[in-house]
């Protein structure tokens, strides 16, 4: 017993030594080896051939190796209790700040936290200034080792420097790992008839495990012979897909802002679903199964919707695309005294079901608590909050219950909400030529230099980043069936617009999806329209800009 105890209590000491060791990028001081790696990963990434950084592979890993702080059971335990609390996002704890609240795609610097170690702001800085030549690297040495398990393991913990395709694999490797090998375990049948298919895969499967859910389906449609050798199992997902989006059912309804996305229905409950919580569930568990089967779906929803699957809090300027004249009256009361409101405004809001009109109080005895110029920003943020959360927190509840039984939180909260989408519904086909015969020019004529520049910028787009432009000027990846002509807009059918920003060149390309609308500064050159574009796209995921 006295070993035991002398045993444990030596440990603490061992650790406070270990802490106050140099760290070893100090020991080695390698500052002027890592100065001219940065310069020569420059000169690669410039290069056409894409494996030529590979040179540089081993001087890469290595300073990974030495800067990037090893990750510790502790990150896992982090991950595992924040398993047990996966709804907190959609409180309204995290309030932003004035400053953050007025935060528009100019913004688009990273700022680190002041409080990280110096060797994670280090390796961070080196990652994001080289993001490129990093994917490149990652891409070609993927397939030989897994992220998790290599000298890039750290980025795990940093998925913002990644590209699409890499987190996906990285994905999808976790995501093997948690399943481990499925051939062994029985399959499940899903026995429905075609003109039920909803009501019948909810009878089949509401009731089972999560644990059954992860195993292999077959489906079965009744009345028809064959066996689902997968063309059945994928005919399913689709069929399904569409239904869930079915009026009739009123689990979700189509935005008012671009009348294309889905948002969850707060009158979901007067439907003809009785148990329509337990039918939002299983509509997480289903999307959440589409996306481990590596299965399609025929879903679009709103740019809030996603944050809340991914966990991250809806900002104010989510609700340009839910309620655009919301929106506008918002951004007034933002940039504006409260005194030319006109009217006295309080921390309540009036809602409307079915012909009734009730108060809500955003707060605590809010409709005695005047708005003023001091706590606006709070009002704007608990406003949208209970517009975009609080009206439909418990059918959120349901399905993200659902969903996280089927993939961890902490999994798929790597991807953005673009990401998210192009994974749920996969990239889509996005003809050039249509889109440019459907576009009409404000302040700007078809052979304006700036709009040349433009078309041979979107050419020289690889299909994600053309997903990714789609998405950033219309709310969605969606293309509509009979071509760009019928793009629709929150007034009914509405083209692709480019208007002229005659504001600084330097900044950033802004968006207006309500209008399908994208501001353009005349740039000076191709480069750095090319470049601005891009990074608009890219990087300015937090918010559009104002109309």
């Amino acid at each position: 017993m006295d070993v035991e105890q002398a045993s444990s209590s030596s440990q603490p000491a061992s650790e406070d030594e270990a802490s106050k060791l140099p760290r070893l990028s100090e020991q080695l001081q390698l500052e002027d080896l890592w100065d001219t790696l940065s310069d020569c990963l420059k000169e690669l990434g410039d290069m056409k051939d894409p494996h030529a950084v590979l040179v540089l592979q081993p001087t890469v890993e290595a300073f990974f190796l030495v800067h990037a702080a090893e990750r510790s059971k502790k990150d896992d335990k982090k991950k595992e209790r924040s398993e047990e609390n996966q709804l907190s996002h959609l409180d309204a704890g995290a309030l932003l700040s004035p400053l953050h609240l007025k935060t528009n795609v100019e913004s688009n610097v990273v700022v680190l936290n002041p409080n990280l170690p110096p060797d994670t702001k280090k390796f961070l800085t080196f990652a994001m200034q080289h993001r490129v030549v990093l994917n490149q690297i990652l891409r070609q040495c993927g397939s030989q080792q897994p992220l998790a398990d290599g000298p890039f393991a750290v980025l795990v913990d940093h998925t913002h420097v990644l590209d699409f395709d890499v987190k996906r694999r990285y994905f999808r490797s976790e995501l093997d790992k948690m399943l481990g090998f499925r051939g062994r375990e029985e399959p499940v049948g899903v026995h429905v008839r075609r003109t039920f298919v909803l009501e019948d895969s909810y009878r089949d499967l509401h009731r089972r495990a999560s644990d059954e859910w992860r195993r292999r389906f077959y489906i079965v449609f009744d009345g028809e012979e064959g066996q689902d050798a997968g063309g059945l199992l994928r005919e399913w997902y689709v069929i399904l897909s569409k239904e869930i989006f079915n009026p009739n059912y009123a689990l979700f309804k189509l935005s008012p802002g671009d009348r294309v996305t889905y948002t969850p229905n707060p009158l979901s409950y007067h439907a003809n679903l009785t148990e329509h919580l337990s039918y939002f569930k299983f509509v997480g568990r289903f999307i959440a199964k589409a996306i481990l089967d590596n299965k399609l779906l025929e879903c679009y929803f709103t740019r809030a919707f996603y944050k809340h699957i991914l966990g991250v809090p809806v900002r104010y300027t989510d609700m340009e695309s839910e309620d655009y004249a919301f929106y506008q009256s918002l951004v007034y009361l933002l940039e504006h005294d409260v005194k030319e409101l006109g009217y006295d405004l309080f921390f309540n809001i009036s809602i409307e079901e079915l012909g009734k009109t009730e108060n809500r109080d955003l707060k605590p005895n809010g409709s005695h608590i005047r708005a003023t110029n001091e706590n606006k920003f709070e009002y704007v943020q608990l406003v949208c909050q209970e517009k975009m959360v609080g009206s439909i927190r418990t059918q959120l509840n349901s399905f993200l219950e659902g969903f996280y039984e089927i993939i961890p939180k902490h999994l798929i909260s790597i991807f953005n909400e673009q990401e998210l989408e192009l994974l749920i519904s996969g990239m889509p086909t996005i003809d050039l030529e249509d889109l440019k015969a459907n576009t009409e020019y404000h302040k700007y004529q078809p052979n304006s230099l700036q709009i040349q520049w433009f078309w041979r910028a979107l050419k020289s787009f690889d299909q994600e980043d053309l997903a990714k432009f789609l998405q950033f000027v219309t709310g969605t990846s969606k293309v509509p069936l009979q071509g760009f002509a019928f793009l629709e807009g929150m007034n009914g059918f509405q083209k692709f617009q480019i208007h002229r920003d005659d504001r600084s060149t330097d900044r950033l390309p802004t968006a207006h999806t309500c209008f399908n609308q994208l501001d353009l500064p005349a740039y000076e050159t191709y480069d750095k329209l090319r470049t601005m574009l891009l990074t608009a796209i890219r990087e300015c995921n937090v918010g559009f800009g104002f109309a």
